[in-house]
């Protein structure tokens, strides 16, 4: 039977996902490996998009060849790795694929310090056409990681197996930071375009009526218009700039805000309305924050 249209069928358990999916009984309740080939498209109950209530690391052969970066492509042909946080949606696969999947349940990472450190792993919000592509050596490297995974749930669950993949699951996340590091410096010139886009963008808004209608730029704008997600344009430009994203906004907002009081005749009320801020008082902490003077004291150092 067909579920309401557009309501998304949510997975709270592997099990669950499992037996939905045509796979066999997970080897632990908390934390599976699936070959994707083995993947049966749902027939018995037909869903558009579904929710997992549990981290997701897929390594997908069918990324090889062009990968999207921005509004740019790069030629990368061994794979990728897709990583996504619980609760998020995804769209039921029309067709095979495949590659390798990775689940791990939040309860499976309780009492170990690796449950607070995820957040920490950006890549976890990034979107699918921000993949990690890897090379050759990468690809090896996290097979193996896998391999150790996979038969430690085949043939070895005992008191140590815990302790053994969760080991694992931080050595292949720390791999990952790496790759991505990587990733960004390969690709600088694609990356060096996108940070051109962002100055312009940012440019525009200032130099247009957008703050006094649509108040501060965030980064979620931002992101937007370079078609990537929050996450990944805050690691991109950190790793160009020694910025993130917000950052990278607020030192275009003290830019403009130095150049409006030096060379206007605005009230700092008049600045703080025409730059995005709500209340003037709100922009007066923001710069004296930033400059370590309030906008009176930086206009006074003029005259």
């Amino acid at each position: 039977m067909r579920r309401e249209e557009n309501i998304p069928r949510k997975f709270d358990s592997l099990s669950d996902f499992h037996r939905a999916f045509g796979l066999t009984k997970p080897a632990h309740p908390l934390i599976s490996f699936i070959d994707i080939e083995e993947v049966s498209i749902p027939t018995e109950e037909s869903f558009d998009y579904f929710i997992l209530n549990f981290y997701k690391i897929a390594y997908k052969t069918t990324l090889c060849g062009k990968a999207r970066y921005g509004q740019n492509y790069y030629d990368f042909g061994e794979g990728g790795l897709v990583f996504t946080a619980p609760n998020q949606v995804f769209e039921s696969p029309k067709s095979s694929a495949s590659g390798y999947i990775f689940f791990i349940h939040r309860d499976f990472l309780l009492t170990y310090p690796l449950a607070r450190k995820m957040k920490q792993y950006g890549f976890f919000s990034y979107a699918a056409n921000e993949a990690l592509h890897l090379s050759a050596e990468e690809k090896a490297t996290v097979m193996s990681i896998f391999r150790i995974i996979d038969d430690e749930l085949k043939s070895r669950i005992d008191d140590f197996s815990h302790d053994v993949v969760i080991s694992q699951i931080e050595l292949l996340l720390n791999y990952s930071n790496r790759f991505y590091n990587r990733q960004f410096i390969t690709h600088k010139a694609v990356y060096n375009s996108l940070l051109l886009q962002v100055e312009d963008i940012l440019e525009d808004y200032f130099d247009d009526s957008k703050p006094l209608n649509d108040g501060l730029p965030s980064v979620q704008y931002l992101a937007d218009q370079v078609n990537v997600s929050p996450s990944y344009l805050s690691d991109m430009l950190r790793t160009l700039t020694g910025q993130n994203a917000q950052q990278h906004i607020h030192h275009k907002l003290v830019e403009k805000a130095k150049l409006k009081l030096s060379t206007t005749g605005l009230s700092v009320s008049e600045i703080a309305y025409a730059l995005g801020f709500e209340h003037p008082q709100s922009f007066s902490k923001f710069f004296k924050a930033k400059t370590k003077l309030t906008p009176l004291e930086f206009r006074q150092s003029f005259n």
